[in-house]
């Protein structure tokens, strides 16, 4: 394991000092980049074809290449925040990934897959590792300053609704809470959660919208749809739903808590619209998985040969994108004006 952090240091170091002190990651498999390896559970991606384009092979990160935290690092100068499962020794100071696939921002979330972890363990795990581990390397304004000058990227809440709300064999929230009610519980959950991170210490956060689900291979293969829709619409609802009173939530945040800065990373509209027009973003494909999988929708069948045209493809499985499509979000977060919102990434680095 520790061969493995340390080539994780090597991919993305710079000469070039870093634009922020370290990046914090927290969120589910869009995320991960192998916490699932060492968890008992299903929801697993450190086997060939995932990371077929990535520099360490199938680290456990569900694509083929780069996700969205890993082209944030790049941008900050960074090295890639190692998962925090994996940790052997001393802990980095340049950033953790605490990130947990097929978990969400209730507890109960995913766990039909097996154990994962769910934001407030993950929280819990950044707690420990300001008090136990970074409060050894620097004093209390020290420390401080590290906090509110490193970043802390946050894409979590998909699998609050694929894999609890829309799995009623499973869960029966879609039959205890209305759709608008669900959104209102998932996103006061998360709220607590930034509540804490802010009391240890963050002030400069980025938090993704839930993306289009409705256009995902999962459902687009599996549901029926009206008027040759691309995508389901119903589904999609659902998500805005959440996106709107996070929206809210974020801006209320920043007013109320002082000297913070909640960003919003603004992308389901992107994600629909290269479902919609992929060859705008030179894309070729958008509706089927590059590798193969286990029903046509799912995840990848392990050892088999995937698409050969990934970086013409939207999704790498039945549920993830390919390194092609997280680096159009990237790219529009790090330095656009359309996603990441009030401020992208590089102005919210600026002193």
């Amino acid at each position: 394991m520790a061969v493995f952090v340390a080539c994780c240091y090597q991919i993305a170091q710079s000469s070039e000092p870093p634009l922020a002190p370290a990046l914090y990651v927290i969120g589910d498999s869009l995320l991960d980049s192998g916490n699932n390896n060492l968890l008992p559970t299903f929801a697993r991606a450190n086997f060939f074809p995932y990371g077929s384009v990535f520099a360490a092979g199938a680290t456990g990160r569900f694509t083929n290449g780069k996700t969205v935290a890993d082209f944030v690092a790049e941008a900050l100068g960074l090295p890639f925040p190692p998962p925090y499962l994996s940790l052997r020794g001393s802990t980095p100071l340049t950033g953790l990934n605490y990130a947990s696939a097929s978990c969400g921002i209730l507890r109960e979330t995913g766990n039909d897959l097996g154990k994962c972890l769910s934001i407030a363990e993950q929280v819990d795990m950044f707690n420990q590792t300001v008090q136990m581990e970074l409060s050894r390397h620097y004093n209390s304004s020290e420390l401080s300053d590290h906090l509110s000058k490193s970043i802390f990227l946050l894409a979590i809440g998909n699998n609050d609704y694929i894999n609890n709300y829309l799995q009623p064999n499973f869960y029966n929230t879609s039959r205890t809470y209305s759709p608008t009610s669900f959104a209102k519980l998932v996103v006061d959950a998360l709220s607590v959660q930034f509540q804490r991170l802010y009391d240890l210490g963050a002030r400069k956060l980025v938090m993704f919208e839930i993306g289009p689900i409705g256009c995902i291979p999962l459902f687009t293969k599996k549901t029926k749809r009206t008027n040759n829709e691309t995508c389901v619409v119903d589904y999609n609802q659902l998500a805005m739903m959440f996106n709107d009173q996070l929206d809210a939530m974020l801006k209320n945040l920043t007013t109320t808590l002082h000297d913070s800065q909640f960003i919003l990373g603004h992308c389901h509209w992107l994600g629909y619209d290269v479902a919609i027009n992929p060859s705008t973003y030179g894309l070729t494909d958008s509706s089927n998985p590059c590798c193969l999988t286990w029903d046509g929708a799912s995840a990848c069948i392990p050892e088999t040969i995937a698409c050969r045209d990934a970086d013409k493809h939207y999704f790498w499985d039945g549920y993830h994108g390919t390194e092609a499509f997280y680096r159009i979000v990237a790219t529009r977060c790090i330095n656009g004006t359309d996603v990441c919102l009030p401020k992208n990434i590089m102005d919210l680095v600026r002193p």
